[in-house]
C-alpha cells in the first residue's frame, strides 16, 4: 500500500452470467502473477475465490470475493463477482467501487440476461471495460460469433485485438492483431508461452481482422483519425494508443480470447488490463455532497486531498466480527486512527486496515486513494455508508439495492433459535442487504424476503453456520380480508346475572359498507342518553377488537361503517365491559347479514423477458388471473407489465426461470385489496377452518 503509484492501480472487476467461467479467470491471474502456487478448481472446491462452504457445495460464486495481484509494475485489485440472478446484486454494490471490468464472454453460450444486465450497470457507473471470450478449448467453441452475439445483445462494438490459434481440443494460443505475432501455450496449465511467426494457415484471417481492427481503433479520437484518412495506416504505438483512449470513452470493447480453465491467453490478458484499462487517475474526480448544505463536493485520487472512502461491502465471521470492506477514493487512511461516518454522524475508530486475499487477510499499514482495504469491528458503519475526514466532510451515494423478489414465512426450530433469531438476521441483513425481514402485523409471520428461492435457502444454511440458528423456511399466508357488501340492523345485547352486581349493556347498531380502502368509520347518532356517554367508546371498541377476527374465514374485516342509534342501560349493572361485550355481539350478528366477501392482495409485477418467451409468459400470467396492462419492447426483451394476485405468484420466481431458461427477471410491489372470485374463496375458508380445527385439537 502506498508504493505503488495510484496511476499504476487498477480496480478491477470480473464480470458476467453464471457459469461463464469468472472464478476459473481469477485464478488463473493470481496463478500466473504468483499470488498462488497451484491452480484451484471450482469443481473440486479448492478455489482461492469460492471459499465459503455454500459456495464449494453448489459450485457457483455466492459472494464477492477480493483478492490482489502485481504484473508489469502494476497492483491489481481483483473483485470476482456472482454472476447468478440470486445473487447478482452484491456485484452492483461492488461495481459502484470499481474503475474497470473484464467482461467475460462464453465461446460457447454467448451472452445470458445476466451478463445484459451486468453490461447495463457497467454503463450506468461508466466502467471501460474489455471482452475475454472464455472455455476456446470447449466443444462448439466460436470466437467470432461470441463478439457478434456480444453486438446484437449488448449494443457494444467489439473490435478483436486477438484471435485463437485453433478451436475446440486444437485451442493452442492466441495471435495478437496489434503486433501480429503467435504466441502458442504450453497446455500444461503453467501458462507459460512461445513466440512465434502467424502460421501460414492464420494469415488472411489474421490480416484481414487487423485491418478492421485498425479502422475502428482510429476513430478513438479526432489526430488519429486524421492521420489514418492521410496514410491508410496506424504504427503500433498509435493502434495501443488508440485502444486505450477507445476503452476509456467506452467508444468500443476490445476483445481478446483464451481458456481461464487451460490457462491459455491469461498472461496477454493481463497485459491488456494494464495496457488499456484505466487507474483511478484516468476516472473523473468522485462526485459527492456536503452532508448538511447538501452542496456538490468533488475529491480528486489524491493523497494530499482530505480522505474519504465509500463502504460497498459487509461480512460477519465468527471469529473476526464485522469485516467493512471500502474503496478510498481520496487522501490517506492510517491504522489506529480516528475517521467521521458522514451517513450517520458518528466517529469510528479504526485499529488495523487489511488487504483482502481471498479468506485471508493481510495486514497494511496505510491505504491511499484508489486502495480497496477492510477493517474489522466498527460500531455502526454498514454497506453504502461513506467515511471521511470529519473536518471536510462528505458523502458518496451508494449503489442503488435491487427489491427482493421472493418471500418466505421463517419459523425457529426450537425455543433456543427463537431466542437468536433476530440478532442472526440482524447481522445477516448487514452482510446481504438486498435481505428483508419483517414482523407481518396480519398474519403473525415472521417474514424474509430475498432475490430468489436459492438466496433465502443460503442465508438460511448461513444463519445455522455462522450463528448457530436453525430455522424452517415456509410459503408465507396470503393476508386476506374480509368486508361486506350489505347493510344491516341488529341489537346487540349482554345481560348477565348470578348473584350480586350484574352485567347489563344494550346497543342498537346499524352497519355498512365504506369505499374500498377508507377503512372503519364509528359515527355516534345516540339522543337523549338511551346510552350514555361514558359507554359509547366501550361499543367502538367492542366492535373494532371483533373486527379483527371476521366471520368467514377469521381474517381482519376492513371498509364499514357502524352507526350507534340505539340502546338502554341499567344504573347499577352497566358498565364499559358490558357496553363493549354488546358492540363485539352487535358486529358478529350484523355480519351474517351484510353478505361478507374476501378480499386478496393484488400485487403490480414488472416482468423482463426475452422476445421468444413473451407468449408463454402472458399465457401463464392470464392462467394465474393477472390482467396484463401494459408491453413496451427493449432491446432483444420486452417489459411486461401486470395485475396478479398475490396468492397466484408466491413462487414464480422459479416458475419464471423455467419458462425463460433463467433469463427472466421481475419485480413486484404491493397494489391494491379485490375481492376473490366465489369459486376460490370457497376453497380459502375451508382451508382456514381446517386450520382452525387442527389449532384447537
Amino acid at each position: 500500500m502506498g508504493k505503488y503509484d495510484t496511476s499504476k492501480l487498477r480496480n478491477l472487476g470480473i464480470i458476467a452470467h453464471g457459469g461463464a467461467g469468472k472464478t476459473t479467470l481469477s485464478e488463473a491471474i493470481l496463478f500466473d502473477t504468483g499470488m498462488i502456487d497451484r491452480l484451484g478448481r471450482v469443481d473440486d472446491g479448492t478455489s482461492t475465490m469460492d471459499f465459503e462452504p455454500e459456495e464449494i457445495k453448489r459450485k457457483i460464486s455466492i459472494t464477492s470475493s477480493l483478492d490482489h495481484c502485481e504484473w508489469n509494475g502494476h497492483s491489481i485489485h481483483l473483485v470476482d463477482t456472482p454472476g447468478y440472478g440470486n445473487f447478482i446484486a452484491d456485484t452492483r454494490a461492488c461495481m459502484r467501487a470499481l474503475d474497470c471490468a473484464v467482461v467475460i464472454l462464453s465461446a460457447i453460450s454467448g451472452v445470458k440476461a445476466q451478463t445484459e444486465e451486468i453490461w447495463q450497470w457497467a454503463n450506468d457507473f461508466e466502467i471501460p471495460r474489455i471482452a475475454f471470450v472464455n472455455k476456446m478449448d470447449r466443444e462448439r467453441a466460436s470466437f467470432l460469433r461470441a463478439i457478434d452475439d456480444m453486438e446484437k445483445a449488448l449494443g457494444a462494438r467489439g473490435v478483436a485485438i486477438q484471435i485463437p490459434m485453433g478451436a475446440e481440443e486444437n485451442f493452442e494460443g492466441v495471435i495478437d492483431l496489434v503486433r501480429m505475432k503467435a504466441y502458442r501455450y504450453a497446455k500444461d496449465l503453467s501458462g507459460k508461452f512461445t513466440e512465434e511467426p502467424i502460421p501460414a494457415e492464420y494469415q488472411s484471417d489474421a490480416q484481414r481482422l487487423r485491418e478492421q481492427m485498425v479502422e475502428t481503433v482510429a476513430e478513438a479520437y479526432d489526430a488519429l483519425t486524421e492521420k489514418f484518412l492521410e496514410s491508410g495506416e496506424l504504427t503500433e504505438d498509435e493502434i495501443l494508443d488508440g485502444l486505450r483512449v477507445g476503452t476509456m470513452r467506452n467508444t468500443f470493447t476490445a476483445v481478446l480470447c483464451g481458456s481461464a480453465a487451460m490457462n491459455i491467453g491469461v498472461p496477454h490478458l493481463l497485459d491488456a488490463i494494464c495496457s488499456y484499462l484505466p487507474s483511478p487517475h484516468d476516472r473523473t474526480k468522485a462526485v459527492g455532497t456536503h452532508p448538511k448544505s447538501g452542496d456538490v463536493i468533488e475529491r480528486a485520487p489524491d493523497e494530499s486531498e482530505p480522505f474519504s472512502a465509500l463502504v460497498f461491502k459487509t461480512t460477519s465471521d465468527p471469529y473476526t466480527g464485522k469485516i467493512t470492506i471500502f474503496r478510498v477514493y481520496s487522501g490517506v487512511l492510517n491504522s489506529d486512527s480516528t475517521v467521521y461516518n458522514s451517513s450517520r454522524d458518528v466517529q469510528e475508530r479504526i485499529g488495523q486496515i487489511y488487504e483482502l486475499e481471498g479468506k485471508k487477510q493481510k495486514p497494511v499499514k496505510q491505504a491511499v486513494a484508489g486502495d480497496i482495504v477492510a477493517v474489522a469491528k466498527l460500531k455502526d458503519t454498514v454497506t453504502g455508508d461513506t467515511l471521511c475526514d470529519e473536518a471536510k466532510p462528505i458523502v458518496y451515494e451508494p449503489a442503488k439495492l435491487l427489491q427482493p423478489v421472493i418471500s418466505y414465512a421463517i419459523e425457529p426450530k426450537t425455543k433456543n433459535d427463537e431466542d437468536k433469531i433476530h440478532s442472526a438476521l440482524h447481522k445477516m441483513i448487514e452482510e446481504e442487504p438486498t435481505l428483508e425481514s419483517h414482523r407481518d402485523t396480519q398474519t403473525k409471520e415472521l417474514i424474509i424476503s430475498g432475490m430468489g428461492q436459492v438466496h433465502l435457502e443460503v442465508i438460511v444454511e448461513k444463519m445455522k453456520r455462522k450463528f448457530g440458528v436453525e430455522v424452517l423456511l415456509k410459503t408465507p399466508k396470503v393476508p386476506y380480508l374480509e368486508t361486506i357488501r350489505g347493510t344491516a340492523k341488529v341489537q346487540g345485547k349482554y345481560k348477565k346475572q348470578s348473584g350480586g352486581r350484574g352485567q347489563y349493556g344494550d346497543c342498537w347498531i346499524e352497519m355498512s359498507p365504506q369505499p374500498r380502502g377508507d377503512g372503519y368509520l364509528f359515527e355516534d347518532k345516540i339522543v337523549g342518553g338511551v346510552v350514555p356517554r361514558q359507554y359509547i367508546p366501550a361499543v367502538d371498541k367492542g366492535i373494532q377488537e371483533a373486527s379483527q377476527e371476521g366471520f368467514l374465514a377469521g381474517y381482519p374485516v376492513v371498509d364499514f361503517k357502524v352507526a350507534l342509534y340505539d340502546g338502554s342501560f341499567h344504573t347499577v349493572d352497566s358498565s364499559e365491559m358490558a357496553f363493549k361485550v354488546a358492540g363485539s355481539m352487535a358486529f358478529k350478528k350484523a355480519m351474517e347479514i351484510c353478505k361478507p366477501v374476501l378480499l386478496e392482495p393484488i400485487v403490480n409485477m414488472k416482468i423482463s423477458v426475452p422476445d421468444e418467451s413473451m407468449g408463454d409468459v402472458i399465457g401463464d400470467l392470464n392462467s394465474r388471473r393477472g390482467k396484463v396492462v401494459g408491453v413496451e419492447p427493449k432491446a432483444n426483451s420486452q417489459i411486461i407489465r401486470a395485475v396478479v394476485p398475490m396468492s397466484e405468484v408466491l413462487a414464480y420466481s422459479n416458475d419464471l426461470k423455467s419458462m425463460t431458461s433463467d433469463r427472466g427477471l421481475f419485480t413486484t410491489e404491493f397494489s391494491h385489496y379485490e375481492e376473490v372470485p366465489s369459486h376460490m374463496a370457497q376453497k380459502v375458508i375451508a382451508e382456514a377452518a381446517a386450520s382452525n380445527k387442527n389449532n384447537h385439537q
